[in-house]
């Protein structure tokens, strides 16, 4: 009687990817990150974007690269500003959508506010005694409303005496105004916050 042979299982060669799949995985985590900076409300730094999706650094460059040139015939563009990356609407629609977002947040802003807005613009990081300060008179009303209408945010605290809260503007408040971003204001002048409020009325 013959021995009996090992059973010999054969293993399926090993099939080379399509030329196409890495286009295909650019692809999906340039959507990811083009996810990641809808819902931000702030620019993104490259390493941050590398450790959420938990890919290599050259890899989410080369997404974002991939994302700039698929939004280059749409409404939106991808910019590089603070050190990060962030979705923003196009210059030429400026107008447009400031208009929008006027409508869209019902009545006009008050002298009150848009002073305590300026003063936050142009001074943040800045606390409300600052912000105070600067206005002579107290703000905490206007604050409250702003950050109501999401045109300004709280940033974190001062390390200092009481750790007072720190506030700053947040891309509502650059398209509410049609400012590509803060480098957009204009200098402050002599006039202070009166050259401010010719801006942003």
């Amino acid at each position: 009687m013959d021995e009996e042979q090992p059973l010999r299982i054969e293993e399926p060669p090993v099939e080379a990817p399509p030329a196409g799949d890495d286009e295909q995985a650019a692809s999906a985590l340039a959507a990811a990150v083009e996810s990641l900076l809808f819902v931000a409300d702030r620019p993104i730094p490259l390493e941050h974007l590398a450790d959420t999706l938990a890919a290599p650094v050259p890899a989410v460059r080369e997404a974002l690269e991939h994302l700039r040139r698929r939004l280059m015939h749409g409404g939106l563009l991808l910019r590089a500003v603070a050190g990060g990356y962030q979705l923003a609407t196009r210059p030429e629609h400026a107008d447009l959508v400031r208009r929008f977002l006027q409508k869209e947040h019902g009545e006009r802003l008050t002298r009150g506010a848009l002073e305590t807005l300026a003063v936050i613009a142009y001074r943040q990081p800045v606390t409300r005694g600052e912000i105070e300060q600067i206005r002579g008179v107290r703000s905490d009303w206007h604050i409250e409303r702003l950050l109501e209408r999401q045109l300004i945010r709280e940033l974190g605290r001062r390390p200092t005496l009481g750790r007072p809260m720190l506030f700053g503007t947040t891309e509502l408040f650059l398209r509410y105004f049609g400012l590509h971003d803060l480098s957009g204001l204009p200098p402050m002048g002599e006039r202070g916050v009166g050259a401010l409020l010719d801006v942003m009325r």
